[in-house]
């Protein structure tokens, strides 16, 4: 047999045991608080107290957006050695957590739609879910002993409050403080520079994302209170598409309402084609041409280098900057982004330049130039 179809063969027989004996033993499922081990009590998202080990040493993240909880996770020195299952993260151009963490292999991966009991197999001393997945993830957890940390990481507000939970549940609180005044600041830096700007005088932005529907191309644009809408306001910039979605998720537009709102500049995100290769095809449609952005040479494929830079991913930030800079490239011409990117990734992950140059530069696509 081969080494690798031994290991899967020895970790499938595992867990067959494990959920055999968490059938028969159902509060059995994490590390036993006795009175004797200490214990700490953690406020989570949803404001409940959780009472959990200290330290938590073993740490599952499963459901749904994984990216998200994971991303906070790495942001704290040593703490991904906690890690002991993980969901399975198939979005974007590969797994980033993989390819900087070398002892990602001896984690667990969950499948997307993991139930309570394949998680708690892993016999984790807190489980880190986004709040969205109580219902159908975390309700069960905790009725197997599991105890469940709630975060949400969605807006630059609740990336604040979240980090200093994790920053509790890893007793790393200096950490945490570090990472706030990171995002904070820079945050700042932007915001600060364009709050003199009418809201008559900011430039008319659509952001669309692209997929792709029998062959032929879908935009669709988000909710109006998602961190995409924000990053455009804090940007400097006026989403024109806010009272077309009030909903909870992307929705589809057509091209006729596209160039209803005739925007005067177009950001084009990707999560599953290069979004180089998909801005070009777009403006290669010959509708494309009588739209204000495209006339102008404002129509720009939004950053991304393993994950895009415009969703809640801890690269919000950097979207952020860079999407001032095409906004307002006047007020910005002395933002690097190059030089912006590799101070990212150094202080949030630890990452020399010789890692940035050997993981991230390869995969870096969209206007950064």
């Amino acid at each position: 047999m081969h080494p690798s179809t031994a290991s899967r063969f020895s970790h499938t027989l595992f867990l067959t045991v494990a959920l055999l004996l968490l059938t028969a033993m159902p509060h059995a499922a994490a590390r036993p608080m006795a009175e004797d081990l200490p214990t700490q009590v953690v406020t989570d998202a949803l404001g409940r107290e959780v009472t959990i080990p200290r330290p938590a040493e073993r740490i599952a993240l499963g459901g749904r957006a994984v990216i998200m909880t994971a991303g906070g996770i790495y942001l704290f020195p040593g703490a991904s050695q906690r890690i002991v299952g993980i969901g399975d993260i198939q979005q974007g151009k590969g797994n980033f957590f993989e390819a900087i963490d070398p002892a990602y292999g001896e984690k667990t991966i969950f499948h997307r739609n993991v139930g309570p009991e394949q998680m708690a197999a892993v016999f984790p001393d807190v489980a880190i879910l986004k709040s969205i997945m109580r219902d159908d993830l975390g309700d069960g957890l905790e009725r197997l002993g599991v105890p469940v940390v709630y975060i949400d990481l969605e807006t630059p507000e609740q990336y604040e409050r979240d980090l200093r939970i994790l920053g509790r549940v890893l007793e790393n609180e200096s950490r945490a403080e570090e990472l706030i005044a990171f995002f904070a600041a820079r945050r700042e830096a932007i915001e600060s520079r364009v709050r003199d700007i009418p809201h008559s005088e900011r430039p008319r932005v659509l952001l669309l994302s692209y997929t792709e529907s029998a062959g032929e191309p879908v935009f669709s644009i988000p909710p109006r209170d998602w961190l995409q809408t924000d990053l455009v306001r804090m940007a400097g910039g006026t989403p024109v598409w806010v009272e077309g979605n009030p909903g909870r998720g992307w929705q589809p537009v057509s091209f006729e309402q596209i160039a209803a709102w005739n925007p005067d500049v177009v950001t084009i995100v990707s999560y599953r084609q290069p979004v180089d290769q998909v801005a070009a095809r777009t403006l290669a449609r010959p509708e494309w041409r009588s739209l204000r952005a495209t006339q102008d040479g404002r129509v720009y494929a939004f950053p991304g280098d393993f994950y895009s830079w415009d969703q809640p991913d801890v690269r919000w930030v950097l979207g952020l900057q860079w999407l001032a800079t095409r906004l307002h490239p006047q007020r910005f011409s002395d933002l690097n982004m190059e030089s912006t990117m590799r101070e990212f990734f150094a202080f949030l992950f630890g990452m020399t330049d010789t890692q940035i140059d050997s993981i991230i530069v390869p995969l870096l696509d969209g206007d950064l130039r």
